[in-house]
């Protein structure tokens, strides 16, 4: 997902950390004594029994599966289920495969056409069932299968006569509001919660699903100089709030807990996760922040309150994109580590860490990237902090190229044996 989406704007925070990340800002990974930690236990060797090994499979613009719009279904099939024979070679137990990047589906959905990604036309049949094939190949490979759902992101331009004829977005006009470049749905029209909601829960009554995932898609990141116009949804459904901010955050709230609440009903038993930006607040900002600085806060940027999901346990896990290496000035994983096992801990919340892997090797990024060791020093480093119950790699991609070896390295210290995951 280059094109300064959820895993590009993680990567660089080019909202807020713009400027920062600097070789000046890179500090060596080298795991020393404590690492803020505060924790002077003995790491253990290997992840804990049980952990979830998971990676991310992201169809959005072809970025992993399928490799380009307009293959054949036999090339798509082949594609697909390399990258589930990858997830068993790397002792994987775990694949999130998104399903709805862009209000389209990879299921034949009474709601929403074919997605575009795989004929290039969006709306048409491809011939098959991807979600279908998915759910049944991961299943005889061993693997859960996490159904990955963009709840309000409609697509990757601003001009609606792109879409299908039949999309939903064009039939309401009035549930979309374009910003950045995007089209997104109005998260602040209660019609729209039903609907988003609507149809990604088609999906978990038609396939048997291991979990619901989302991924941090809220309100849209932060772009200098725009402004997200809810003014109409505000007038009409925010009176009883202090400012836009809270019944925004109201908004999304509402959608968590109503999504997890009609899950239970169309699926008892599967768990909802939610993979956030992996800051919540700054302690500058919040004496309950974490402390990292200048850059987005998903509370007052994407008006997405992750640490009360926690909290209040209205999410079974979270997997925050901890997207930094070991020492990193601004947002250091030393110190995102034991902030979040400090929310997760006495919570009915499962906690994940969501690893950069396509960082490793990348000339682009901090000099601790450079090594292939630093994320095999993540999966130690979290060790220390039996809150975290397993890692999700970004994504299939890297996980089956693993240029500089990085993926490789977490596999021989930590997965030297497969695992089942344990709920």
């Amino acid at each position: 997902m280059r094109r300064m989406s959820r895993r590009g704007f993680a990567a660089t925070a080019a909202v807020g950390l713009s400027g920062l990340v600097t070789a000046g800002l890179a500090v060596a990974a080298e795991m020393s004594e404590g690492s803020g930690s505060g924790d002077s236990r003995a790491p253990r060797r290997g992840d804990p029994v049980g952990a979830l090994r998971g990676m991310w499979v992201a169809t959005v613009a072809n970025r992993d599966w399928p490799s380009k719009p307009g293959l054949t279904v036999a090339r798509q099939r082949a594609e697909l289920l390399a990258h589930l024979d990858t997830a068993v070679e790397r002792r994987l137990n775990t694949v999130i495969f998104q399903v709805r990047s862009t209000a389209d589906a990879l299921w034949a959905s009474p709601y929403e056409p074919w997605a575009q990604c795989l004929t290039g036309v969006q709306g048409e049949d491809p011939g098959w069932d991807p979600l279908g094939t998915a759910v049944e190949e991961a299943h005889a490979r061993g693997l859960e299968l996490h159904a990955w759902f963009n709840p309000y992101r409609v697509a990757n331009h601003t001009d609606p006569s792109k879409l299908v004829a039949s999309h939903p977005a064009r039939k309401h006009p009035d549930w979309v509001v374009p910003y950045g470049g995007k089209l997104y749905y109005n998260p602040g029209l209660p019609e729209v919660r039903a609907f988003v909601q609507d149809a990604m829960l088609d999906a978990v009554k038609k396939y048997a699903v291991d979990a619901v995932h989302w991924d941090d898609y809220f309100y849209p990141y932060p772009v200098a100089g725009q402004v997200f116009d809810d003014d109409a949804a505000y007038a009409a459904h925010g009176g009883k709030f202090p400012d836009r901010a809270s019944w925004r955050r109201d908004n999304i709230d509402r959608l968590v807990r109503e999504t997890a609440a009609r899950i239970k009903k169309v699926r008892p038993g599967t768990p909802f996760g939610i993979s956030p930006f992996g800051v919540w607040r700054h302690a500058g900002t919040d004496p309950l922040g974490s402390n990292t600085r200048d850059g987005v806060q998903t509370y007052d940027d994407l008006h997405a309150d992750t640490r009360k999901w926690v909290r209040e346990n209205w999410i079974d896990y979270i997997c925050p994109q901890l997207y930094w290496n070991i020492g990193f000035a601004v947002a250091d994983y030393a110190e995102l580590v034991p902030w979040w096992s400090e929310v997760a801990r006495g919570s009915g919340t499962r906690l994940y860490v969501g690893e950069a892997l396509y960082k490793a090797g990348d000339p682009a990024q901090p000099a601790a990237w450079q090594d292939p060791a630093e994320l095999s020093r993540h999966l130690t480093f979290t060790n220390q902090y039996p809150q975290v119950r397993g890692h999700v790699f970004f994504a299939a991609r890297e996980v089956a190229a693993d240029p500089v070896g990085a993926m490789a390295k977490v596999v021989a210290d930590h997965y030297q044996k497969s695992s089942k995951l344990i709920h």
